[in-house]
């Protein structure tokens, strides 16, 4: 099967290390051409994918008038590893924080949004270390350490949970309530000396899941990050900057969908699944990995790529560089899906099974993502 291979498309994760060059912090590498600036916010919105930003621009006139370059995220295209890939600057073969779920060895499958074994629930917030999973330091950590005042403003929600402290430690963390104190607060953090600020926005994301991408609700939901970006951008500084990203696209399902848990023949030789809908991993028993890979491609035919481990690695869907503390994380066998397909798991999964918007595979639906920005 011919996989597809990451081109020339530059990472995500090139972003925070060039902006943190463009401030001047002598440790890090502007690759991105970057202009120098004296203040910086990145606001990520959540599921903003490239294509469906091209596709609704009467939706979001301010953000489709700012320049704006695409840019990849690589395997899986999923929030877990799009946050991990901004707070280190790194691809997932090297931060390690492989999917939505994946198993870990010494603790079996984790759920990393929520930090609890997978699909058991069992909370794991106090007997996992968050940089015992993820131990590189972040962007954040190396930005503070030179200097830098580097904020993330995010959902108070989310302050402390073992995915911030895992990807985003060594900011000043500011919890905020809605659209009116990330914008506040963002601000703030551009306007002080060397200021540098990560903000984060989901309800995007959550429109897509729950009414699909494109739809009159994510619509609405756009129109409203449209405003957040015009006030963002209206507030800054002279010298300020502000760069809009995204962790990954979306795509709606179609019928083409395929429930695990009907299909036992497919999990014959496979002792945990890992992933989510539109990516799996599948982990193997010893010495089935080939039997696997031979009914999955049977199954799936041309609705999905099939990929062993190495053959992953080696198209590079895990960055230049897959490291041996995180290659075990990576299952066995690797199921991408195309076009609107998906694979649930009803019982195990239900939450997730009923989203009709997903993501999390190679295709640029899902891969591409904008990097926008203006100045004051």
């Amino acid at each position: 099967m011919d996989l597809p291979v990451f081109g020339d498309t530059p990472h995500i994760g090139r972003i925070v290390p060039s902006i943190l060059a463009a401030l001047g912090v002598p440790a890090f590498h502007n690759t991105v051409d970057v202009p120098e600036v004296s203040g910086a916010c990145l606001l990520l919105i959540d599921g903003l994918g490239w294509e469906l930003l091209e596709a609704h621009p009467e939706d979001a006139p301010v953000l489709t008038s700012l320049a704006r370059t695409p840019f990849q995220v690589g395997f899986p295209s999923t929030t877990v590893a799009g946050l991990a890939a901004y707070g280190t600057g790194l691809a997932t073969g090297e931060h390690g924080m492989t999917g939505y779920t994946f198993d870990l060895p010494g603790t079996g499958m984790l759920n990393a949004l929520r930090w609890r074994t997978h699909p058991e629930g069992v909370d794991l917030r106090q007997t996992l270390p968050a940089q015992e999973v993820q131990p590189l330091p972040t962007t954040f950590a190396r930005a503070a350490a030179a200097g830098v005042e580097a904020t993330v403003v995010s959902s108070a929600q989310f302050a402390g949970t073992p995915l911030t402290n895992a990807v985003q430690r060594g900011g000043r963390y500011v919890g905020v309530h809605a659209l009116g104190d990330l914008a506040a607060a963002a601000l703030r953090a551009v306007r002080g000396p060397r200021g540098f600020c990560y903000a984060y926005h989901a309800d995007l994301d959550a429109m897509g899941h729950l009414y699909g991408p494109g739809s009159a609700e994510w619509r609405m939901q756009l129109r409203q990050v449209d405003r957040l970006v015009e006030s963002l951008a209206d507030g800054l500084p002279p010298g300020g900057m502000l760069g809009v990203v995204a962790d990954h696209g979306m795509v709606r399902l179609d019928g083409s969908v395929l429930d695990l848990e009907q299909a036992p023949h497919l999990l014959a030789g496979v002792r945990a699944v890992g992933g989510e809908v539109r990516a799996r991993h599948l982990y193997t028993s010893d010495g089935t990995a080939p039997d696997v890979v031979a009914a999955w491609r049977e199954e799936v035919g041309s609705r999905a790529w099939v990929a062993t481990r190495e053959e992953a690695i080696e198209a590079g869907w895990f960055g230049p560089t897959v490291s041996d503390r995180v290659r075990p994380r990576i299952g066995d066998v690797l199921v991408a899906a195309k076009g609107g397909f998906g694979m649930v798991r009803r019982l195990a999964e239900p939450r997730e099974s009923a989203l009709i918007g997903q993501h999390g595979s190679i295709t640029s639906a899902e891969q591409l993502v904008p990097f926008a920005v203006a100045y004051g």
